[in-house]
C-alpha cells in the first residue's frame, strides 16, 4: 500500500484554482486504497507571515475549506505540521547529514539571492533567512517522519523531493536502512485562469472565492473578460478566458452543451449565466459545509489533535529508531 503525502501551506483563502487544481486532485487521490497523509504546513509559512493573527486565522481557514471540500478526517490523517514535534527533532538530524552545497542549489534560495542580485545589493543573501535557506530540510523532515513512499508534485517542484531523497539515500546509506525513498507522483496541475486571463491568484486580484456567497460569486463571474462579439456572433471556444475557466470544473457533457451554444451565437451575458448557476450548484455544498463546520466550536481543533496523535504513533517510533542508529539513546 503506498503511503502518500501532502503539504499545505497556508499562504491565502482559497478559490477556484486552488479547488481544482489542488484540493479535488488531492481528495480523489486520497479515495484510493492508500494511506493519505495530509498537513497544514504552518511551521513553513513562518518564514513569510510574521504576523501571529494572519498566521492563525489562515491556518483555521485552510484547514475548514479542505474539510468542507470533501476531506475525511477518519480515511486521511489531516494534522498541522506543528503538532508533531518529531518532525522538527528530525530536522536538525537530517541537517547535519544533508550538505550544503545541496541547499545552495535549492530553487528558493537562488531565487531569493538572484532577486537581491537583480536589485543591486552587495550582499546578495541581504533579508534571507536561515530558515528559507533550511527550508528542504524541514522539507524532508515531513516526508521522511512518516516515512511516506509517494509524494504528489508539480512538474516545476520535483527538486524539494529530489533533495529528500538524496538526504534520505545518505542517512540509509551511513546509519542502515530506516527511510523509505519516496517517489514522486507527477500531479498534472491545472491551471486555472482568473477572471483577467492571467493564472488565478489573489495577488492578480483576479480570483473567483471558493467559499463566497452568492452574490460575490455571480460578481466575480461577470468580471471574466470576454470580446466585444454580439449575441448571434460565433464565439471561439479555444483561447476563451470564459471557456476556459467553465471547462476546468465542469463536466463533459456540460462542457460539450456550452461550446455548441458558443457556435450558435451565444450572447456573453448569457454565457457568463450558464457559467454561474453551474459553479454555484458545485460550490453550495462546499459552502453550506463550511458554514456548518465554522460554526461547531472546537471542531477543528479535536480534528486536528485527534489526528496528530494519530500520525504521531508512527512518527515517535520512527524517530527513537533514527537517534538510536546515530548513538542518541539511553544507556
Amino acid at each position: 500500500m503506498k503511503r502518500i503525502l501532502t503539504g499545505i501551506t497556508p499562504s491565502g483563502y482559497p478559490h477556484l484554482g486552488n479547488y481544482v487544481g489542488a484540493i479535488k486532485p488531492s481528495l480523489d487521490l486520497a479515495k484510493k486504497d492508500n494511506e493519505s497523509f495530509l498537513f497544514i504546513a504552518d511551521l513553513h509559512a513562518i518564514i513569510k507571515i510574521s504576523d501571529a493573527k494572519q498566521l492563525k486565522e489562515l491556518t483555521k481557514g485552510i484547514a475548514l475549506a479542505w474539510l468542507a471540500s470533501g476531506l475525511d478526517p477518519e480515511k486521511t490523517y489531516f494534522y498541522r505540521q506543528s503538532d508533531i514535534p518529531e518532525v522538527s527533532e528530525l530536522a536538525w538530524i537530517l541537517s547535519c547529514v544533508a550538505e550544503k552545497g545541496l541547499l545552495n542549489r535549492s530553487h528558493a534560495y537562488k531565487a531569493a539571492t538572484d532577486l537581491n542580485k537583480e536589485n543591486g545589493k552587495k550582499d546578495v543573501e541581504e533579508g534571507i533567512s536561515a530558515g528559507l535557506f533550511s527550508y528542504p530540510i524541514l522539507m524532508a523532515s515531513d516526508i521522511l517522519c512518516p516515512n511516506a513512499t509517494h509524494v504528489p508534485v508539480g512538474k516545476d517542484q520535483q527538486q524539494h523531493l529530489e533533495i529528500t531523497r538524496d538526504i534520505a539515500e545518505k542517512f540509509n546509506k551511513k546509519f542502515g536502512n530506516i527511510f523509505n525513498i519516496p517517489e514522486a507522483v507527477i500531479n498534472e496541475e491545472k491551471t486555472v485562469l482568473g477572471t483577467d486571463g492571467r493564472k488565478m491568484s489573489k495577488s492578480y486580484n483576479n480570483i473567483i472565492p471558493l467559499l463566497s456567497g452568492e452574490d460575490e460569486l455571480k460578481k466575480s463571474v461577470m468580471k471574466i473578460i470576454t470580446n466585444s462579439q454580439e449575441p448571434g456572433e460565433k464565439k471561439e471556444w479555444e483561447d476563451n478566458i470564459l471557456s476556459s475557466i467553465y471547462s476546468s470544473f465542469a463536466n463533459e457533457q456540460s462542457i460539450k452543451e456550452l461550446q455548441n451554444k458558443f457556435s450558435d451565437g451565444i450572447g456573453w451575458g448569457d454565457a457568463k449565466k450558464i457559467v454561474f448557476e453551474d459553479l454555484n450548484k458545485l460550490l453550495t455544498p462546499i459552502r453550506e459545509k463550511h458554514a456548518e463546520l465554522k460554526s461547531k466550536e472546537n471542531y477543528l481543533e479535536e480534528i486536528l489533535q485527534s489526528n496528530a496523535k494519530k500520525v504521531r504513533a508512527f512518527t515517535k517510533p520512527l524517530l527513537e529508531e533514527v537517534k538510536s542508529s546515530i548513538g542518541i539513546s539511553k544507556f
